[in-house]
């Protein structure tokens, strides 16, 4: 994939993360993100599994702030996402799994909802939530689980890392 090709994958993946649409990304993208989980699977914020949505989302948060927001302006704009985020995630996918991993275990832990795993069908709730259109949400769940019907936190962090163009193959 040439240079200006990823560029144009990557923002498109900026409004993935602008949870309400203001043309930035910011804390409060995440925290809707966060509340859209619970939300959907009736998991309120003071529980543990709630408490642990939100600090990974805070984490998240944290993460993309401290390596995108340039300007220090507490956002991250749409050119802080394509030039400074998602070329430096790129150039160190172990940071991006620093950053992301607390959030989506958290979210995964959530999606689990008897304890044995979380199924495609759960997945594709929280794909939903999160703004994918439901037949691509159907779609990239049924390929996350592995052969015992359940999605593992490693699949969806790699799963993920594919999609916001972590992984250069992508």
């Amino acid at each position: 994939m040439d240079s200006a090709e990823y560029e144009r994958k990557i923002a498109s993946r900026f409004a993935t993360f602008d949870q309400d649409g203001s043309g930035y990304i910011d804390r409060e993208d995440f925290s809707t993100a966060a509340r859209a989980v619970l939300a959907e699977f009736g998991v309120t914020a003071r529980s543990d599994k709630g408490q642990a949505v939100f600090a990974g989302a805070e984490a998240f948060w944290q993460g993309m702030a401290g390596i995108a927001d340039v300007d220090g302006d507490q956002r991250v704009s749409r050119e802080e996402f394509v030039t400074g985020a998602a070329k430096r995630l790129r150039d160190n996918p172990e940071r991006f799994a620093e950053i992301a991993r607390p959030f989506l275990a958290a979210v995964v832990a959530v999606a689990d909802e008897d304890g044995t795993g979380a199924t495609p069908a759960a997945a594709t709730r929280v794909l939903r939530v999160l703004g994918t259109p439901p037949p691509l949400a159907t779609q990239v769940a049924a390929a996350l689980a592995g052969p015992d019907g359940h999605i593992s936190e490693d699949a969806t962090l790699k799963a993920f890392a594919a999609y916001c163009g972590v992984d250069p193959n992508a």
